[in-house]
């Protein structure tokens, strides 16, 4: 296979000379995302002081992936762009997105769910669906845009940013509500994850019970770690970090699932569209059935060689680097680089709204599940 068939296969673009009609915006928005690293963990490092915890080797709990669409929105907005770096733009907020979550499921292993057994994966599961359908319903009570909708709703329920840059492009969704969606996600999940490690111990008992909470409360990943080690700091309690962590992966994998049905919700309400009428291929597209294949390996792998040292630098190389920092980091400053302050004019404050109900609820249903299951979780 030559090298331009191969490019057009893999990323939908004819080599060389399209190629090169990408380089200003891909460049653009990678600059972007390596600034974007290092502002997170200043950012992270402030704020673990703040708690009074000592930042030395900690990871951020700031997401490099949020601080990289908020650069990009400030460059967007405080600089006029030529139209030569749109091409590159858009070819990041579409096919390199969809590679970073291909490359994001190596991090997710199958054993992670048996680990929380029985009682723990219908606790993560109903705080899901509670979270999705609550969402969903009151962002149409508020009459906003079905997409943002679903995306605050996808972000609430299931695991903050990846949830929503998963969920985007199988309901083309615009670049604007991407943008909402991860403000109120980033928003109430940093509450979250300031406010819970210290609410938890007062109505919770068990450290099971606490690793629970947080891990289904709060929203992002790096915040559900970052209020774990919170907890962990402040009360001494590994276990309960371990949990809070256990069940957040958990969620992730739900991913798998959820992304699918909510695009088939989505579809099915617009227009009437019936069941029948929805592909298979339209919910299962490339990057999900790439996602799983990841996650498939990943779990294989940890069957096998779990103890071996080259395999967890491989997988943490590839997700953790390359997927969540790289791809998704450079995909969101795109977003950023795409959005103007003035798309935020029509529709105000009303998502704010949806996305602090739907992580109260979250909360509270997360909650309740942790003090009813969460005794029956050993860790």
């Amino acid at each position: 296979m030559s090298a331009q068939r191969l490019a057009r296969g893999v990323f939908g673009v004819e080599a060389p000379r399209e190629i090169v009609k990408l380089v200003p915006g891909v460049a653009l928005a990678a600059a972007i995302m390596l600034l974007a690293l290092p502002v997170a963990d200043l950012m992270g490092a402030w704020i673990l002081s703040l708690q009074g915890i000592d930042p030395t080797g900690k990871a951020s709990p700031l997401s490099a992936v949020l601080v990289a669409i908020l650069l990009g929105i400030l460059v967007a907005n405080l600089v006029k762009l030529p139209q030569t770096f749109n091409a590159g733009i858009q070819f990041s907020v579409t096919k390199l997105l969809r590679l970073g979550i291909i490359f994001v499921g190596i991090k997710l292993s199958l054993l992670d769910v048996l680990k929380l057994g029985a009682w723990g994966i219908p606790i993560v599961a109903v705080a899901i669906f509670s979270g999705l359908l609550f969402v969903s319903w009151f962002n149409r009570l508020l009459k906003l845009p079905d997409r943002l909708g679903t995306l605050i709703a996808a972000g609430t329920g299931i695991c903050g940013v990846t949830a929503i840059v998963s969920t985007a492009p199988a309901i083309k969704a615009e670049e604007r509500e991407v943008a909402y969606a991860v403000a109120n996600i980033t928003l109430f999940g940093l509450l979250g994850m300031f406010l819970y490690p210290y609410v938890a111990p007062l109505l919770l008992q068990t450290s099971e019970q606490i690793g629970l909470f947080l891990g289904t409360a709060v929203h992002e990943t790096s915040q559900v770690v970052g209020a774990a080690l919170t907890y962990k700091e402040v009360f001494g309690d590994d276990v309960a970090l371990k949990a809070a962590t256990v069940t957040k992966l958990t969620r992730n994998l739900f991913l798998a699932v959820v992304v699918p049905l909510l695009t088939f919700l989505y579809l099915r309400r617009q227009g009437g569209t019936s069941a029948s009428a929805v592909s298979v291929r339209g919910l299962l597209p490339v990057f999900v059935l790439g996602f799983i294949a990841m996650a498939v390996v990943r779990s294989l792998g940890d069957l096998t060689l779990q103890s071996n040292s080259v395999w967890q630098a491989l997988t943490a190389q590839i997700g953790d680097l390359w997927g969540s920092k790289y791809l998704l980091g450079t995909a969101m400053a795109a977003v950023g680089l795409g959005t103007s302050f003035s798309v935020f004019k029509g529709v105000g404050f009303k998502p704010f709204v949806v996305g602090l109900v739907g992580a109260l609820l979250v909360g509270i249903v997360g909650l309740i599940m942790a003090l009813l299951l969460g005794a029956y979780v050993r860790l």
